[in-house]
């Protein structure tokens, strides 16, 4: 990664001048809790790095810690928030809705909170879509949920308009829930806003279930997924086991990153195989994925198999590529395409298979939050608020080196994090399967 190009300051509305209530209600507890400006969280905390750096005498990078801030931008007697979902569901979306709806309420004493419903669409006229009050009472017990109870939905929407809509309301903090997608638009309604003039702060919460949202260690939902994931495979296994030379075969998500696919595996260590978007795999020839699953039949009998959604995509030469509301590319059903290839490699080997197909990916994302996922999205959810409270806007918060920070928008977005076929986690995994490289050829010269 190449620090010199990162830039972390993070863009305010303007000086904080206003005492925070925060202080007053909990007393000397809490007011030595709150965060300067200037307490930092270093993005790499390698020694060599921070030697070299210091060395050459080159700032340290660093991101700006999240948290209350003694001074705050809004009078909250007369802040409007709005708060909107967009894109995929995913477990914890209620949490992050429910804490940052609390905090504003019982920390912050706003009581003009308003969700917008069906994501982007909610600010357009057109769509009719109603705004809904927010308030303790709205989100008591929506925790238990899964889904989103502002509903979301995909797709680009005229920022101009989501602009006037949020001059026409007077809100002073929005709160975008979403992906890379999401926070593309809150970048685009964070300038447009700047460019009018407007004191409006714009605060992402990033979300994912693949995990890949660069710049940040871990995204909410993500280790609910996990959990749900390993139940996936331990059914696959059970059934593999059932039969004679029965294989396991689940689909999981991980468009571009196999995080999920290679987490959920060394959670549930009864995987042969798993096939990520990161890592190529030849189809036939002799070290090639069929040859070796056949090898594994003839050896133990049964055999689990674990793919990204992601995987594959070069093995679907010709196809014409598509894309859907959101603009991204519709991946080709690598899952649907290894089933039909493991059936025709064994039957025209005359070898008798017992194939079960599982892809849990629709009933892992609508699903509540599990414990952890809880904590976390408490934490995430309040910590934007603090942000949005002290006028910070265009940034996102993260988690990086255990701590909650802010991240410009900028640094993040159109970028991808991504498991390193040389790093510790698919090395692990390679471990504990056993499955090899499943490319031909490998460490051979070429004749």
């Amino acid at each position: 990664m190449n620090y010199d190009v990162l830039d972390t300051e993070i863009l305010s509305l303007g000086k904080a001048k206003i005492d925070s209530p925060m202080a007053k209600m909990e007393g000397d507890c809490i007011s030595k809790s709150f965060i300067p400006d200037n307490e930092r969280v270093l993005l790499s905390v390698n020694p060599d790095d921070i030697k070299d750096r210091i060395k050459k005498g080159k700032e340290l990078v660093s991101f700006e810690l999240a948290g209350p801030r003694k001074k705050i931008y809004f009078d909250p007697s007369k802040l409007r928030c709005a708060l909107v979902t967009c894109g995929g569901l995913c477990p914890g979306l209620n949490d992050i809705i429910r804490s940052i709806v609390l905090e504003l309420y019982y920390r912050y004493g706003v009581r003009n909170i308003y969700g917008i419903q069906y994501g982007l669409q909610g600010f357009i006229p057109e769509y009719g879509h109603d705004v809904v009050e927010m308030t303790p009472a709205t989100v008591g017990s929506i925790h238990e949920r899964g889904g989103t109870i502002l509903g979301s939905s995909r797709g680009p929407q005229d920022i101009d308009k989501v602009v006037d809509c949020l001059e026409r309301m007077n809100i002073g903090i929005l709160f975008m829930v979403g992906g890379d997608g999401t926070q593309m638009a809150a970048s685009k309604i964070a300038d447009t806003v700047i460019e009018r003039s407007l004191k409006i702060s714009v605060v992402g919460v990033p979300k994912t279930i693949d995990n890949d949202i660069f710049l940040v260690a871990k995204s909410f939902g993500f280790d609910t997924a996990v959990d749900v994931a390993t139940g996936a495979i331990e059914g696959a296994h059970n059934e593999a086991e059932g039969y004679h030379n029965g294989i396991g075969l689940i689909k999981l998500m991980g468009r571009h990153s196999g995080f999920l696919a290679a987490t959920a595996v060394l959670a549930k260590q009864d995987v042969n195989f798993v096939l990520i978007p990161e890592v190529d795999f030849d189809l036939d020839g002799p070290d090639g994925f069929l040859s070796s699953l056949e090898k594994r039949l003839l050896s133990r009998r049964h055999a689990v198999i674990v793919v990204a959604e992601g995987a594959g995509q070069n093995l679907f030469k010709g196809k014409k590529k598509e894309h859907d509301a959101s603009g991204n590319i519709k991946l080709n059903d690598i899952g649907v395409f290894l089933k039909d290839k493991i059936t025709e490699h064994f039957k025209s080997r005359n070898i008798e298979i017992a194939l079960k197909y599982i892809d849990p990916s629709y009933m892992i994302r609508s699903l509540p939050a599990n414990a952890n996922d809880h904590v976390f999205c408490s934490f995430l959810g309040r910590d934007a608020v603090h942000a949005g409270i002290a006028g910070k806007t265009k940034l996102l918060i993260g988690h990086w080196n255990n701590h909650y920070v802010h991240i410009p928008m900028a640094l993040s977005i159109g970028k991808r994090k991504q498991v390193s076929p040389h790093g510790k986690l698919w090395l692990t995994v390679l471990e504990a399967t056993g499955q090899g490289p499943l490319k031909n050829n490998i460490g051979k010269s070429e004749k």
